[in-house]
Order: C-alpha cells, then sequence, then structure tokens
C-alpha cells in the first residue's frame, strides 16, 4: 500500500551528522528506546491480516462480523491504528487464536504501539519515518543530489535547511537538526547491533557546494570518515557513466526485522511515499543492486572524495 507523505526534502531520511565519529558514540546513548511504536504497529498489522486471509476473508467481511468500519481495520492492519484490549479480543475469537500466549504477544503490541517515542516530542512531520529507522536492520539508500542524512554534518544540513522551500524559522532548523544528531547515533550504537547501511550517490552529490566551500570540505571529510565505520558502504556512480536507473530518483530501502515486513521511501518534491508491497520492494532492490555493481567500489570512491575535498579546499584558499 502507498501512503502519501508531506514533502520532507532536507528532513527526510537517517539524520543530521556531527563533525565527528567520536560525538556519536559519545551521544549514542539517546537512543535509548529501541522497541519503536510504529515498528510494533506494523508488526501487529502484519500478523492480523495474515490471520484474515488464512480465514478467507475480506476486510469488509472481518469489518461486518466485528462490528468495525472498514477503514477502522484497514487503519490496523496498515499500522495506522492501534486497537484496544477489547479489540484484540474480538478479533482473536473471529481468526481463531486460542493459544493464550499468542494472544498476550499481540495484545502487548498493541500497548508498546500506543507507547510515545522520543521523536515524537519534536512533532517530525517525518516520524514514520523515524519510527521504521529506529529498528531498521539494514539501509539501502541512493542520493542524486545531496548527502544522506546519516552522513550529513550539521552545518551542511542546517545550509540545506536555509535552501530549501518552505523556509522554516531559524528556531525550527535548530529543532530538527537536534531530533536528527539524536537519531544518527544508531550508526554507532553498541546494542542492538546498529544498522548496515549502504549508499549509492550520483557524483554530483560531490560537486554541489551546499554551504560553500569550507562547509562542503568538511562534509567530504566527513564522508570519508563514515566510509570506514565497518557497518558502513560508500560507493558513487562517476558522471562519465552517464545516464542509470536512479537518475531521476532518491529513496531508502529499510529492511526491518523478520517480523515486519520491510518498506521503500520514495522521495519527491511535492510528496514522499511509502511502498510496502512485496514486488514494490523487491523491484527497488533489484534497482539498487544495479546501482551498486555500476558504481565505483569503495575504495575508489573514497579517492573520488578525496579529489573533490582537495578541490574544495583550494576553492576556500582562493576565494576565502
Amino acid at each position: 500500500m502507498n501512503h502519501l507523505t508531506d514533502p520532507e526534502g532536507w528532513d527526510h531520511g537517517p539524520g543530521f551528522m556531527s563533525n565527528s565519529v567520536e560525538f556519536l558514540r559519545e551521544d549514542a546513548t539517546f537512543v535509548a528506546e529501541v522497541r519503536s511504536p510504529t515498528v510494533r504497529r506494523r508488526e501487529l498489522g502484519a500478523l492480523l491480516r495474515r490471520l484474515r486471509l488464512e480465514k478467507g476473508l475480506t476486510v469488509e467481511q472481518a469489518a461486518d462480523q466485528l462490528l468495525f468500519s472498514m477503514s477502522k481495520l484497514s487503519r490496523m492492519e496498515t499500522g495506522h491504528g492501534v486497537p484496544t484490549r477489547r479489540d484484540i479480543r474480538d478479533l482473536c475469537d473471529l481468526y481463531g487464536v486460542t493459544d493464550e500466549a499468542e494472544r498476550d504477544r499481540m495484545k502487548k503490541l498493541a500497548e508498546e504501539g500506543k507507547r510515545q517515542a522520543w521523536w515524537q516530542s519534536y512533532d517530525l512531520p517525518y516520524s514514520t519515518y523515524v519510527g521504521l529507522e529506529a529498528e531498521a536492520t539494514a539501509i539501502s539508500d541512493f542520493q542524486s543530489s545531496v548527502v544522506p542524512g546519516l552522513l550529513q554534518t550539521a552545518d551542511y544540513a542546517r545550509a540545506g535547511h536555509e535552501g530549501a522551500m518552505p523556509r522554516l524559522s531559524p528556531d525550527e532548523i535548530e529543532r530538527r537538526i537536534e531530533a536528527k544528531l539524536t537519531r544518527q547515533a544508531i550508526l554507532t550504537q553498541a546494542s542492538p547491533p546498529p544498522p548496515s547501511f549502504m549508499t549509492v550517490l550520483d557524483e554530483a552529490v560531490l560537486h554541489r557546494m551546499v554551504g560553500g566551500p569550507a562547509v562542503m570540505g568538511v562534509q567530504l571529510e566527513r564522508l570519508i570518515e563514515a566510509a570506514h565505520l565497518p557497518n558502513v558502504t560508500i560507493q558513487v556512480i562517476p558522471f562519465t557513466l552517464g545516464a542509470h536507473p536512479g537518475v531521476e530518483s532518491n529513496f531508502n530501502i529499510l529492511e526491518m526485522p523478520a517480523s515486519t515486513p520491510g518498506v521503500v521511501f520514495v522521495e519527491g518534491l511535492v510528496g514522499s511515499i511509502y511502498l510496502e508491497r512485496p514486488e514494490e520492494l523487491a523491484r527497488y532492490q533489484q534497482i539498487f543492486e544495479r546501482l551498486q555493481n555500476i558504481a565505483l567500489s569503495p575504495k575508489d570512491t573514497i579517492k573520488l572524495i578525496a579529489k573533490a575535498r582537495a578541490r574544495s579546499t583550494e576553492v576556500k584558499s582562493r576565494f576565502g
């Protein structure tokens, strides 16, 4: 199912980075809550849908027997609504779930799905993404024009906000950066193990002077530092390759724990879409694998980034 969200621009994706790996490790304790209510709702929703299908019921038929509206049941199954304990009881009775341990597990998922997560206090327009990212086991990211959020320095991110539309207030920009500095800790967290983060960038990302040569130079250095993290892989598609499957797109593939379906986040100017069908996930995984295959190797990518950093340093020295 596709869900259209508000455009997020510089706010989408994994988060803003500081200028050092040490900052990430020091602040990793900020992300203490790993059982994301967003993921709990999706896990429960997927289970409810599977149980309904196993009984051979349509949404309309099940909702009619439960005395629910179809929209209420649909929201439960897509993780956008949380059933009450009474709802769980009635759902289990209808679907023939008699095992008390399984019924208790479903009640626990519903309870955890109602909890407040740390990011909700920031009232972020992309809170669904944050909730999914919090428990992703692997993130595959393609960017055609900007550095992925998880690898951005704060100054690079701030410059992006200042050039975006609609323009946010200075206070709101700082709030968004603070929230994402918290999110960035997932790359170096000790427990649970950090997700695998693989990103493929178009070479244009290295040459767009976001924030000017000084800011860009530090950002490129940050990419080189991040490339040495054991769970991070960075590759660049050079200009010389010409057209490629992702030239007009930006997307993230979030792989979740086994009990929760994966999701593709596709970013656009007028909105962003979550793609959840297995065939959609498989299609984007195939595209990402193709982009990885045609991109420079991680080793050659670091060399290219170093050259771009040297050019930024030269521009800074010439023009101040």
